[in-house]
């Protein structure tokens, strides 16, 4: 590792119990399924770098951002209603950010390039609905709510042609934010 952090390791550390109590697995990478390694997991120490967390297996469910810091009871915290299940570390990115929201799924409708956070996509653009987007660059957060609020998903460059086949229950997204380097 370097003293600029450019090549800084991601790691966090996963713990049954709270307040960083009981067996404890350290992650620093993906881990698609934490259940061999804990029973259950309500607490975490980010030691470096940011992490999605999901309250299901397979990166599935509900999902939190997490960056460096300490949580000694997320599940207070953060309103989650079941202990983290798997997660995936967001890699550190410096560079441009490009994606394209789209009214429709399979990239129909209204669409908009974005290269900067937008805290109401009804405000800015007019469009009350997201369905599809395009992430060309960089990683992304998007919120159900305005102002980043409500629940969240993590977006990594890619295609996403349809939200509703993503088993987001209808989730709607009125706000996306970039994953800055600040964020680290």
């Amino acid at each position: 590792m370097t003293s600029t952090g450019m090549n800084m390791m991601s790691r966090i550390v996963f713990y049954e119990d709270r307040n960083f109590q009981g067996r404890s697995y350290e992650c620093m990478s993906d881990c698609a399924d934490m259940s061999s390694y804990l029973s259950r997991c309500h607490s975490c120490r980010v030691e470096s770098g940011c992490f999605m967390v999901y309250d299901r297996t397979n990166y599935m469910g509900n999902q939190y951002f997490m960056r460096r810091g300490e949580y000694a009871d997320y599940m207070s915290m953060m309103g989650m209603r079941d202990c983290i299940r798997s997660c995936r570390m967001i890699p550190m990115y410096r560079g441009s950010y490009r994606m394209r929201i789209y009214e429709r799924e399979n990239f129909g409708g209204q669409m908009y390039e974005l290269m900067d956070d937008c805290d109401n996509i009804m405000d800015r653009y007019r469009m009350s609905n997201c369905m599809s987007c395009n992430v060309m660059d960089g990683h992304w957060l998007m919120y159900e709510q305005p102002h980043f609020r409500g629940r969240m998903m993590y977006f990594r460059p890619g295609e996403y042609r349809s939200f509703m086949n993503m088993g987001m229950g209808g989730m709607r997204f009125m706000s996306m934010r970039r994953i800055m380097d600040s964020c680290y």
